[in-house]
């Protein structure tokens, strides 16, 4: 059930309290992350699919990591688990989704991790401070996303490396409308945005890092969590077998099979033209 009217909650924290106390959304909660208490939400999250694969991109050495666009403070947990001292950027003040919940956190575990209020565009570090930059589901919402890449590139060392995952993308601007209608919180609050792959891609170039990878919607547990491999692996097998059992289960075994799934996984991500698809974009600050 969604709130009365058109209206729409004047914060972020009342939409995700509203969201809560609704018995049939419980699956997106968790999903988001947005579940209580917040440490059993970390940990859940550090050992997800998603943080798991991310983990294995974090360069070897690194000791100082910036969280952009930090939530509540699960990514920048799962940083200082990792062994970084943990800088979590986080405009909105929330003690449940903001940078009050992050500060508790902290507190709780004692981990390395100082919280600033400001935005992305802008950030208020010195130059070549930090080995890794993370960034999840943060640059669909900037003003500027040309602008925040050259933040991103201006703070990183030379080396360093920019994570920015789960972006969402539609292939022309005029599938924007439709990927909002269909979003299940922007009619709460607002604020969703997608960019069109090129326009990641461009921005950042410009900024001066070396691309390294563009993961697609079904190439990397970091866009299709908190499915598994194996769930999504069945559900293609289900729509290619037209729900056939016994076809369905012969696909999903040859998908399975080494090597398969892999090249599979890119040409359905290639072909893939829902409006909000996830991306995620590792590049680096060449030395």
């Amino acid at each position: 059930m969604a709130p009365e009217g058109n209206s729409r909650f004047a914060t972020w924290e009342d939409a995700v309290c509203w969201l809560r106390n609704q018995p049939d959304r419980r699956d997106l909660v968790q999903a988001a992350y947005y579940d209580d208490p917040l440490l059993a939400a970390a940990h859940r999250y550090e050992s997800s699919g998603e943080w798991t694969e991310i983990a294995r991109m974090i360069p070897p050495g690194s000791t100082r990591a910036l969280d952009v666009g930090a939530g509540r403070g699960i990514a920048s947990f799962a940083l200082a688990r990792a062994g970084c001292r943990v800088d979590a950027l986080e405009p909105d003040p929330s003690d449940i989704v903001g940078a009050g919940a992050i500060t508790a956190l902290a507190a709780e575990t004692n981990l390395p991790i100082t919280v600033t209020r400001e935005f992305s565009e802008s950030l208020p570090y010195r130059d070549c401070c930090f080995d890794v930059v993370f960034a999840r589901a943060v640059l669909h919402h900037t003003s500027d996303l040309k602008a925040a890449c050259r933040e991103f590139f201006r703070v990183l060392r030379p080396g360093g490396r920019l994570i920015a995952v789960r972006e969402h993308v539609i292939t022309t601007r005029a599938d924007l409308p439709a990927f909002l209608d269909s979003h299940p919180l922007h009619h709460l609050y607002g604020g969703e945005n997608a960019f069109m792959l090129q326009e990641y891609r461009g921005a950042i170039a410009a900024a001066g890092f070396t691309l390294h990878a563009s993961l697609g919607p079904l190439c990397s547990a970091i866009n299709y969590s908190p499915r598994t491999a194996r769930e999504v692996r069945d559900e293609v097998a289900r729509r290619v077998s037209g729900g056939l059992t016994g076809v369905q289960s012969a696909i999903s075994a040859a998908l399975g099979l080494p090597g398969i799934w892999p090249v599979f996984a890119r040409v359905l991500s290639w072909a893939d033209r829902r409006p909000g698809r996830l991306y995620s974009f590792v590049a680096d600050r060449p030395a």
